[in-house]
């Protein structure tokens, strides 16, 4: 069994090898010989986003069913009557019309234009009795009736193991022979890479930092199922978040909707409640200045341990907005300068308008942030081509301006913009790391060298835009901590080792 990130991983590694071709352009695997993959594992665990995401990158089309949903007649299609000559005697036979699966199949290539895809058909062992052969048929041979599944698709169902649902049907072997089966299992570390790149709630990353073994649970009761998901975490995180823009606060009970486990709940509502108290409390800002009383020094220092989690988390929480924006400036910077260099190319060929030239590249990308607003991408992403756009048309703005729009004219007005950009993002990383030094006083101040220094450490080199802002502008601080750290944590193990040779010795 392997985590999600793993099996993202494996997936994309089968869309290459289905999608690959020889030197004449031939598929190196015949089309009948691509299995569909078989995703089976609990539910909530990520099985759909990643399909969305692999999509995303791959640039293919992405059509999804549950399949629960569809009856033999809306995937075969339905049937009708049909004139043929069979020994030059006309006959009356039955065809059917297209399946309404294979239909949306076309028409999503017809939309995005894209001639390659993922057919993707979530609850794949728990299709009726009556469709059951019709899925066999199509595992098999890709065709539903008498319609195929066009080349350069890929087929990825999804199930869950019989324990997470009444309605599952065991797979036959002579289906499980026919397809790429790969087993999941659900894994912190692994979701935690993908909760810290697409901002889940903070409170929550603190949280299962401390409970690691809430984030996952699926338990019979008297009084039926009582679970906690990955996916009810990201839902509650999305919830908070508009929560907080309101001026609302979660309690308990809209907790329980999302983590349908009383006790879990109980313990994150209450967490929760910390975390808000400690945001309203506690002047973050002044810590992130430089300028914290020492009366706010002394209350954190003599906080309880739920308390001290939840300052670590939240100073934690503020810096990831600050990298995070560093991110946006840093990945437009780059993008931009790719396209200048494109543009340079091609406003200074013989009789280039460069004008013109400039009209194509902007329309470009704005069709490009058309796009992403449909597409299950980061948000991150859609931002910063928001950004790369907006910088676009203000330089497009600029260039109404210039007396006489000559290449070099031109390309200088956009070389000015990209420079301003450069700027705000050499000062939004001096900032950022002028704060993380400020917070380091600070836990030095309150805490010395102790466990909430190792939180906020693990923090950092764990959260996805803190260990690359740290990668890019580097902290000579986190090094010198984490490198002591670590130092002191392998000779701990070392020390538990030598502990255990002693007591496995023999006794003479």
């Amino acid at each position: 069994m392997i985590n999600i990130k793993q099996a993202k991983a494996e997936l994309k590694n089968t869309i290459r090898a289905y999608l690959s071709t020889d030197e004449q352009g031939l598929p190196r695997i015949d089309f009948v010989k691509q299995r569909p993959v078989l995703l089976m594992g609990p539910p909530g665990i990520g099985k759909t986003a990643v399909m969305e995401q692999l999509a995303a990158e791959c640039d293919l089309a992405l059509v999804s069913y549950t399949i629960t949903h569809h009856t033999r007649q809306s995937a075969v299609g339905l049937p009708m009557i049909v004139k043929r000559k069979f020994g030059g005697v006309e006959y009356s036979a039955t065809e059917y019309t297209m399946s309404e699966i294979i239909g949306s199949v076309y028409q999503a290539m017809e939309r995005t234009g894209k001639k390659h895809g993922i057919l993707f058909l979530d609850e794949i062992n728990c299709v009726s009795e009556t469709l059951a052969p019709t899925m066999l048929q199509f595992l098999q041979c890709k065709t539903f009736g008498t319609h195929t599944l066009p080349q350069g698709w890929i087929i990825v169902a999804a199930g869950n193991p019989p324990e997470y649902n009444k309605s599952v049907r065991e797979l036959d072997v002579v289906t499980l022979d026919r397809v790429k089966r790969i087993d999941l299992r659900e894994d912190l570390d692994a979701w935690k890479e993908y909760a810290s790149r697409r901002g889940i709630y903070g409170a929550i990353l603190a949280y299962l930092d401390s409970k690691p073994q809430n984030f996952y649970k699926m338990e019979s009761t008297p009084g039926g199922k009582e679970f906690v998901t990955p996916r009810g975490w990201e839902d509650l995180s999305q919830l908070l978040y508009s929560y907080d823009a309101l001026g609302l606060a979660a309690e308990q009970p809209t907790v329980e909707q999302y983590l349908q486990h009383p006790t879990v709940a109980k313990d994150f509502a209450a967490f929760l409640a910390l975390w808000r108290r400690y945001n309203q409390d506690v002047d973050l800002a002044s810590i992130l200045d430089g300028k914290a009383p020492e009366s706010t020094i002394r209350r954190c220092a003599a906080g309880g341990f739920d308390e001290k989690l939840a300052l670590v988390g939240l100073l934690g929480d503020r810096l990831t907005q600050l990298f995070r924006d560093c991110y946006r400036l840093d990945q437009t910077a780059d993008r931009l300068f790719s396209l200048l260099k494109r543009f340079k190319e091609l406003a200074f060929l013989p009789n280039a308008n460069p004008m013109e030239q400039f009209s194509h590249l902007l329309a470009a990308e704005q069709e490009k942030e058309k796009n992403l607003q449909t597409q299950s991408v980061d948000q991150i992403e859609k931002q910063i081509q928001v950004l790369l756009t907006r910088q676009l048309e203000t330089d497009g703005e600029d260039l109404l301006s210039l007396p006489e729009p000559t290449p070099q004219a031109v390309f200088d007005t956009l070389k000015q913009g990209f420079e301003q950009l450069v700027k705000r993002r050499r000062e939004s990383a001096g900032a950022a790391s002028e704060k993380l030094d400020f917070v380091f006083d600070f836990l030095e101040a309150a805490f010395g060298r102790s466990q909430e220094l190792v939180w906020f450490i693990t923090q950092l080199a764990g959260g996805y835009y803190s260990s690359w802002f740290l990668a890019q502008f580097g902290c000579v601080r986190f090094d010198q901590y984490n490198e002591s750290l670590l130092f002191e944590k392998r000779r701990n193990q070392l020390l538990e080792q030598v502990d255990r040779l002693e007591q496995s010795e023999p006794q003479i």
